[in-house]
Protein backbone atom coordinates (compact mmCIF):
# COMPACT_ATOMS: atom_id res chain seq x y z
CA UNK A 1 0.00 0.00 0.00
CA UNK A 2 1.42 3.42 -0.95
CA UNK A 3 1.70 6.36 1.44
CA UNK A 4 -1.60 7.90 0.31
CA UNK A 5 -3.41 4.60 0.82
CA UNK A 6 -1.97 4.16 4.29
CA UNK A 7 -2.99 7.68 5.20
CA UNK A 8 -6.57 7.14 4.01
CA UNK A 9 -6.79 3.87 5.92
CA UNK A 10 -5.50 5.55 9.08
CA UNK A 11 -7.96 8.40 8.68
CA UNK A 12 -10.76 5.87 8.21
CA UNK A 13 -9.77 4.16 11.46
CA UNK A 14 -9.75 7.52 13.23
CA UNK A 15 -13.24 8.28 11.91
CA UNK A 16 -14.48 4.94 13.23
CA UNK A 17 -12.90 5.70 16.60
CA UNK A 18 -14.55 9.10 16.61
CA UNK A 19 -17.94 7.60 15.78
CA UNK A 20 -17.46 5.05 18.53
CA UNK A 21 -16.57 7.81 20.96
CA UNK A 22 -19.62 9.88 20.01
CA UNK A 23 -21.84 6.82 20.38
CA UNK A 24 -20.35 6.07 23.80
CA UNK A 25 -21.01 9.65 24.93
CA UNK A 26 -24.62 9.38 23.78
CA UNK A 27 -25.15 6.02 25.46
CA UNK A 28 -23.77 7.36 28.73
CA UNK A 29 -25.86 10.54 28.54
CA UNK A 30 -29.14 8.80 27.75
CA UNK A 31 -28.31 6.09 30.26
CA UNK A 32 -27.91 8.72 32.96
CA UNK A 33 -31.23 10.36 32.04
CA UNK A 34 -33.00 7.01 32.08
CA UNK A 35 -31.41 6.27 35.44
CA UNK A 36 -32.70 9.57 36.85
CA UNK A 37 -36.21 8.89 35.59
CA UNK A 38 -36.13 5.25 36.67
CA UNK A 39 -34.77 6.09 40.12
CA UNK A 40 -37.83 8.27 40.67
CA UNK A 41 -40.10 5.35 39.86
CA UNK A 42 -41.30 6.44 36.42
CA UNK A 43 -39.06 5.83 33.42
CA UNK A 44 -39.64 8.20 30.50
CA UNK A 45 -41.87 10.43 32.63
CA UNK A 46 -41.11 13.52 34.71
CA UNK A 47 -38.81 13.20 37.70
CA UNK A 48 -40.22 13.25 41.19
CA UNK A 49 -40.92 16.60 42.77
CA UNK A 50 -38.11 19.06 43.31
CA UNK A 51 -38.09 20.72 46.74
CA UNK A 52 -39.86 24.08 47.00
CA UNK A 53 -36.72 25.61 48.52
CA UNK A 54 -33.46 24.76 46.83
CA UNK A 55 -30.08 24.28 48.43
CA UNK A 56 -26.64 24.13 46.85
CA UNK A 57 -26.97 20.39 46.21
CA UNK A 58 -30.31 20.88 44.44
CA UNK A 59 -28.76 23.52 42.19
CA UNK A 60 -25.78 21.30 41.40
CA UNK A 61 -27.91 18.25 40.61
CA UNK A 62 -30.28 20.29 38.45
CA UNK A 63 -27.33 21.77 36.56
CA UNK A 64 -25.91 18.27 36.03
CA UNK A 65 -29.29 17.09 34.74
CA UNK A 66 -29.45 19.95 32.21
CA UNK A 67 -25.83 19.52 31.11
CA UNK A 68 -26.23 15.79 30.48
CA UNK A 69 -29.55 16.39 28.74
CA UNK A 70 -27.96 18.89 26.36
CA UNK A 71 -25.25 16.34 25.52
CA UNK A 72 -27.91 13.70 24.81
CA UNK A 73 -29.95 16.06 22.63
CA UNK A 74 -27.27 18.01 20.75
CA UNK A 75 -24.32 15.68 20.06
CA UNK A 76 -26.09 13.78 17.20
CA UNK A 77 -26.59 16.94 15.16
CA UNK A 78 -22.97 18.01 15.77
CA UNK A 79 -21.54 14.72 14.50
CA UNK A 80 -21.40 15.71 10.78
CA UNK A 81 -19.23 18.75 11.58
CA UNK A 82 -16.97 16.71 13.86
CA UNK A 83 -16.34 14.15 11.11
CA UNK A 84 -15.80 16.81 8.46
CA UNK A 85 -13.38 18.59 10.78
CA UNK A 86 -11.40 15.35 11.02
CA UNK A 87 -11.16 15.09 7.23
CA UNK A 88 -9.97 18.69 6.86
CA UNK A 89 -7.54 18.33 9.74
CA UNK A 90 -6.17 15.11 8.24
CA UNK A 91 -5.32 16.94 5.03
CA UNK A 92 -3.40 19.65 6.90
CA UNK A 93 -1.80 18.02 9.92
CA UNK A 94 -0.08 14.76 10.98
CA UNK A 95 -2.38 11.83 11.61
CA UNK A 96 -1.87 11.87 15.38
CA UNK A 97 -3.52 15.27 15.61
CA UNK A 98 -6.72 14.31 13.81
CA UNK A 99 -8.63 12.51 16.55
CA UNK A 100 -7.52 14.89 19.28
CA UNK A 101 -8.58 17.94 17.26
CA UNK A 102 -12.00 16.43 16.62
CA UNK A 103 -12.70 15.93 20.30
CA UNK A 104 -11.31 19.35 21.17
CA UNK A 105 -13.80 20.81 18.71
CA UNK A 106 -16.59 18.78 20.34
CA UNK A 107 -15.40 19.97 23.77
CA UNK A 108 -15.66 23.60 22.66
CA UNK A 109 -19.16 22.92 21.34
CA UNK A 110 -20.24 21.35 24.62
CA UNK A 111 -18.74 24.19 26.69
CA UNK A 112 -21.32 26.51 25.12
CA UNK A 113 -24.16 24.11 25.87
CA UNK A 114 -22.86 23.68 29.41
CA UNK A 115 -23.07 27.45 29.85
CA UNK A 116 -26.62 27.28 28.50
CA UNK A 117 -27.35 24.55 31.07
CA UNK A 118 -26.24 26.90 33.84
CA UNK A 119 -28.63 29.57 32.58
CA UNK A 120 -31.46 27.02 32.25
CA UNK A 121 -30.85 25.89 35.83
CA UNK A 122 -31.23 29.46 37.10
CA UNK A 123 -34.39 29.94 35.02
CA UNK A 124 -35.86 26.75 36.46
CA UNK A 125 -34.96 27.88 39.96
CA UNK A 126 -36.65 31.23 39.39
CA UNK A 127 -39.77 29.69 37.87
CA UNK A 128 -40.20 27.30 40.79
CA UNK A 129 -39.51 30.03 43.33
CA UNK A 130 -42.33 32.11 41.82
CA UNK A 131 -44.67 29.10 41.54
CA UNK A 132 -44.71 29.31 37.72
CA UNK A 133 -43.22 25.83 37.56
CA UNK A 134 -44.51 22.87 39.51
CA UNK A 135 -42.24 20.73 41.68
CA UNK A 136 -42.63 18.17 38.87
CA UNK A 137 -40.68 20.61 36.64
CA UNK A 138 -43.45 21.53 34.22
CA UNK A 139 -45.51 24.66 33.65
CA UNK A 140 -47.82 25.40 36.57
CA UNK A 141 -50.43 26.98 34.31
CA UNK A 142 -51.61 27.36 30.75
CA UNK A 143 -50.49 31.01 30.35
CA UNK A 144 -46.80 30.10 30.70
CA UNK A 145 -47.11 26.96 28.57
CA UNK A 146 -49.08 28.76 25.86
CA UNK A 147 -46.73 31.72 25.88
CA UNK A 148 -43.66 29.51 25.51
CA UNK A 149 -45.23 27.56 22.65
CA UNK A 150 -46.24 30.70 20.75
CA UNK A 151 -42.84 32.32 21.33
CA UNK A 152 -40.97 29.22 20.16
CA UNK A 153 -43.23 28.88 17.12
CA UNK A 154 -42.75 32.50 16.05
CA UNK A 155 -38.99 32.31 16.61
CA UNK A 156 -38.81 29.51 14.04
CA UNK A 157 -39.67 32.13 11.38
CA UNK A 158 -37.23 34.85 12.45
CA UNK A 159 -34.11 35.92 10.50
CA UNK A 160 -31.94 35.01 13.51
CA UNK A 161 -33.23 31.45 13.48
CA UNK A 162 -32.76 31.22 9.72
CA UNK A 163 -29.19 32.50 9.83
CA UNK A 164 -28.18 30.22 12.71
CA UNK A 165 -29.80 27.22 11.02
CA UNK A 166 -27.94 27.96 7.77
CA UNK A 167 -24.63 27.83 9.65
CA UNK A 168 -25.61 24.61 11.40
CA UNK A 169 -26.75 22.94 8.15
CA UNK A 170 -23.63 23.78 6.12
CA UNK A 171 -20.59 22.18 7.83
CA UNK A 172 -18.26 22.82 4.88
CA UNK A 173 -19.18 26.49 4.60
CA UNK A 174 -18.97 26.83 8.37
CA UNK A 175 -15.43 25.44 8.46
CA UNK A 176 -14.42 27.68 5.56
CA UNK A 177 -15.52 30.70 7.58
CA UNK A 178 -14.53 29.48 11.06
CA UNK A 179 -11.32 27.51 10.69
CA UNK A 180 -8.37 28.11 13.01
CA UNK A 181 -5.24 25.93 13.04
CA UNK A 182 -3.96 23.85 15.93
CA UNK A 183 -5.65 22.37 19.01
CA UNK A 184 -6.77 25.76 20.33
CA UNK A 185 -8.18 26.51 16.90
CA UNK A 186 -10.26 23.32 16.98
CA UNK A 187 -11.62 24.28 20.39
CA UNK A 188 -12.41 27.78 19.08
CA UNK A 189 -14.23 26.32 16.07
CA UNK A 190 -16.36 24.25 18.45
CA UNK A 191 -17.16 27.33 20.52
CA UNK A 192 -18.35 29.23 17.47
CA UNK A 193 -20.46 26.30 16.29
CA UNK A 194 -21.98 26.00 19.74
CA UNK A 195 -22.97 29.68 19.75
CA UNK A 196 -24.82 29.31 16.44
CA UNK A 197 -26.42 26.11 17.67
CA UNK A 198 -27.71 27.76 20.85
CA UNK A 199 -28.99 30.64 18.74
CA UNK A 200 -30.86 28.12 16.63
CA UNK A 201 -32.35 26.00 19.41
CA UNK A 202 -32.56 27.92 22.69
CA UNK A 203 -36.32 28.51 22.59
CA UNK A 204 -36.95 24.91 21.59
CA UNK A 205 -35.08 23.89 24.73
CA UNK A 206 -37.34 26.24 26.69
CA UNK A 207 -40.26 24.04 25.64
CA UNK A 208 -38.98 21.44 28.09
CA UNK A 209 -40.81 23.48 30.71
CA UNK A 210 -44.13 22.87 28.94
CA UNK A 211 -44.51 19.10 29.41
CA UNK A 212 -41.77 18.53 31.98
CA UNK A 213 -38.02 18.96 31.98
CA UNK A 214 -37.51 15.25 32.58
CA UNK A 215 -40.31 13.96 30.39
CA UNK A 216 -37.98 11.82 28.30
CA UNK A 217 -40.50 11.26 25.51
CA UNK A 218 -40.73 15.05 25.12
CA UNK A 219 -36.94 15.33 25.33
CA UNK A 220 -36.56 12.75 22.56
CA UNK A 221 -39.19 14.48 20.38
CA UNK A 222 -37.40 17.83 20.63
CA UNK A 223 -34.03 16.17 19.95
CA UNK A 224 -35.50 14.55 16.83
CA UNK A 225 -36.85 17.91 15.64
CA UNK A 226 -33.43 19.53 16.10
CA UNK A 227 -31.77 16.68 14.18
CA UNK A 228 -34.26 16.94 11.29
CA UNK A 229 -33.83 20.71 11.11
CA UNK A 230 -30.06 20.52 10.98
CA UNK A 231 -29.37 17.40 8.93
CA UNK A 232 -32.54 16.55 7.01
CA UNK A 233 -32.88 17.43 3.31
CA UNK A 234 -35.86 19.69 4.04
CA UNK A 235 -34.58 21.10 7.33
CA UNK A 236 -35.66 24.75 6.81
CA UNK A 237 -39.15 23.63 5.77
CA UNK A 238 -39.36 21.35 8.81
CA UNK A 239 -38.32 24.27 11.03
CA UNK A 240 -41.01 26.58 9.65
CA UNK A 241 -43.73 23.95 9.72
CA UNK A 242 -42.78 23.09 13.31
CA UNK A 243 -43.09 26.79 14.05
CA UNK A 244 -46.64 26.84 12.69
CA UNK A 245 -47.56 23.75 14.71
CA UNK A 246 -46.04 25.07 17.95
CA UNK A 247 -47.61 28.51 17.60
CA UNK A 248 -50.98 26.95 16.78
CA UNK A 249 -50.73 24.67 19.80
CA UNK A 250 -49.87 27.67 21.96
CA UNK A 251 -52.83 29.68 20.65
CA UNK A 252 -55.17 26.79 21.51
CA UNK A 253 -53.73 26.61 25.02
CA UNK A 254 -54.13 30.37 25.53
CA UNK A 255 -57.63 30.33 24.06
CA UNK A 256 -58.57 27.74 26.65
CA UNK A 257 -57.39 30.15 29.36
CA UNK A 258 -59.67 32.89 28.04
CA UNK A 259 -62.66 30.61 27.52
Amino acid sequence: MNESGRFQAALGRDRLLALGGLLAVLVLAWGYLLHLAGAMGAPATPMAAMPSRWGAVDLLLTFLMWAVMMVAMMVPSAAPLVLLHMRVTGARRPRGAVLGSAFLMLAGYLVVWTAFSGAATLVQWGLQATALLTPMMRSAGDPLAGGLLVAAGLYQWTPVKRRCLEHCRSPLEFLAAHWWPGPTGAFRTGLHHGVYCVGCCWLLMGLLFVLGVMNLLWVAALAALVLLERTGPAGPVVARMAGVALAGWGVLVLADVLA
